[in-house]
């Protein structure tokens, strides 16, 4: 049975795609559990040839969403059955994919903000959780629990932090293995050099969460495709995390301890390297000898390594303290730490009615075409290794993996769900019949262990 939960929403025809003949479609329930999906062309369409013409999937649907079902809907089937875990300190991933304009963001964001009971999954969620955090606050308001949000958008190489105007961060990976995306490095007084993460904004109230949701997806890149005007071409990532007001205290003082450490690690090494400089000359052949006229002060680069060593120690008394405030507080409150992370990930590429690229791309559009669907390969084949129990899980072959790595790992894929969005309109079959056929890769792989 696949661990990837796997959805298709049908969204609505536009009045202009209403003239064009509508795919013909069919659900099938193959078990209690799961379904397939069959499409084909109106027989009046002969733009294709008959092996392009109709499709079906395996029993790989966990559901099917008709076109006239709201986003309520969506949310009472993808988002309700996981909550609960989120409420337990766990880690949930949904993520959107679909060709362009086929309505990803209506269904993860939503575009009425006002409309309670049709917004977008995020903010639905978001909604249900700050209620059951205002439940748990109750009894002990000294240092209640909130939701921790970051929102940021991957272009590219780089990750552009939309609660910070959008400003450019880094993707990498320490030396302890993790990924950390980092924004540019500020300089203070001192000589201190501070690399922050991406901005975490706390919320106690929806109303807080909601307009800050709001406010940086301002931000976010649009209207880079000849399909969609107002398209993203970017993946968008919307984290919302149980935090506490301590919680956020703790882990500040860790990066501060950490921009202290920077200019004394970065004299330990000039020391040592001047003093190895000044050990040797340079003879007639163009190598290194000893110089004879100097020796090593060992003493000195020990009484800089003996510094560089405390300050390492503050770092590290910092990160204790940020793990025993987490343990404490979630001894109390299990749900600490909680994460649901919303992925609207950029349009797949678009075909014609011949099933290749369409012909009125730009350059620019072609190549940031190929860099989404690279992302998109990397993504379904993390999923299949996960499915599949692999041992090497390839996580590094896009910058959309990176940064997805610890979410990954910090869930389990049954608490994990994509939505497929698909378009009904007949111009849309080649685009559709791609999405479903990523969609179907995905549900089953789990099937295929």
């Amino acid at each position: 049975m696949p661990n990837f939960r796997v959805f298709t929403r049908w969204r609505g025809l536009t009045p202009a795609e209403s003239s064009q003949g509508e795919i013909k479609r069919e659900h099938n329930r193959e078990n209690a559990t799961l379904s397939s999906v069959s499409i084909a062309m109106p027989s009046q369409c002969n733009k294709l040839p008959a092996q392009m013409k109709e499709w079906t999937s395996g029993s790989s649907m966990t559901g099917i969403f008709k076109m006239s079902d709201s986003n309520k809907t969506v949310f009472d089937a993808v988002m309700a059955p996981i909550l609960p875990q989120v409420l337990q300190g766990k880690s949930c991933n949904v993520f959107a994919y679909g060709h362009s304009g086929s309505g990803k963001t209506h269904t993860i964001i939503g575009y009425n903000y006002e409309a309670i009971d049709d917004l977008g999954l995020c903010l639905a969620t978001a909604r249900q959780l700050v209620d059951a955090l205002n439940r748990l606050n109750e009894p002990n308001k000294r240092d209640p629990l909130g939701v921790g949000v970051r929102i940021y958008e991957l272009r590219r190489n780089s990750a552009y932090d939309l609660l910070n105007d959008g400003g450019e961060c880094f993707v990498r990976e320490g030396p302890d293995g993790q990924v950390y995306i980092r924004g540019k490095t500020e300089m203070l007084e001192n000589g201190k050099v501070r690399v922050k993460p991406i901005v975490t904004k706390a919320c106690w109230s929806f109303e807080d969460l909601s307009r800050e949701l709001q406010k940086g997806l301002k931000f976010r890149a649009t209207g880079m495709s000849s399909v969609h005007d107002q398209s993203s071409r970017t993946h968008a990532v919307i984290e919302l995390e149980i935090v506490t007001k301590t919680l956020l205290v703790a882990r500040d003082a860790v990066i501060e301890r950490e921009s202290e450490l920077v200019p004394i690690g970065k004299y330990a090494t000039d020391v040592y390297i001047e003093e190895q400089s000044r050990a040797v000359i340079r003879n007639s052949d163009g190598g290194y000898a000893p110089n004879p006229e100097y020796q090593v002060d060992q003493a000195r680069i020990d009484a800089v390594e003996a510094k560089k060593a405390e300050f390492e120690s503050f770092v590290e008394s910092a990160k204790e303290h940020e793990s025993q405030v987490f343990d404490t507080i979630a001894g109390t409150h299990a749900c600490l730490g909680g994460k649901l992370v919303f992925v609207d990930l950029a349009g797949s590429e678009y075909y014609n009615d011949k099933g290749g690229p369409k012909m009125n791309q730009s350059a620019q559009e072609k190549q940031v075409g190929r860099h989404i669907n690279t992302d998109l390969l990397a993504l379904k084949e993390v999923i299949r290794a996960r499915a599949q129990g692999s041992a090497r899980i390839p996580f590094r072959s896009s910058p959309l993996t990176m940064v997805l790595r610890p979410h990954f790992q910090n869930s389990e894929d049954s608490h994990s769900a994509m939505i497929l969005t698909v378009s009904p309109a007949s111009s849309e079959f080649a685009a559709t019949m791609n999405t479903l056929k990523y969609g179907n890769m995905v549900g089953a792989a789990g099937s295929s262990k």
